[in-house]
């Protein structure tokens, strides 16, 4: 399966408002990467969100988050999230942001 171009236009449209960040295919899909730092991205049909351990194991908890695990291995900092996880564009930016958050906090590459 394809990533779902619809679902990335939607993260295209917020995260390439900020600064110094950029596009790539990647794991299959796209990912968005800040100050060269992955912030997150599209897998197929969900959003992939580096948000570090702490937030990562946080939204765990959440209806419709699940690891990001697509080699058998989960990826520790990182989750999925299917598309109706966000009520709205407000959440989708909230959550975006948190993973925003988390990579400036990573020194640039």
């Amino acid at each position: 399966m394809v990533y779902d171009e619809k679902l990335d236009s939607r993260l295209q449209k917020i995260i390439l408002q900020w600064k110094h960040t950029d596009k790539k295919k990647m794991f299959g899909g796209i990912c968005y990467l800040l100050n060269g730092n992955m912030v997150g991205g599209v897998y197929k049909d969900s959003v992939i969100l580096r948000l570090g351990e702490k937030n990562a194991n946080a939204a765990l908890k959440l209806p419709h988050f699940g690891e990001f695990d697509i080699t058998g291995r989960p990826m520790k900092g990182w989750v999925m999230a299917v598309q109706n996880a966000f009520k709205n564009e407000e959440e989708l930016v909230s959550w975006l942001e948190k993973a925003k958050k988390f990579a400036e906090t990573l020194p640039p590459k």
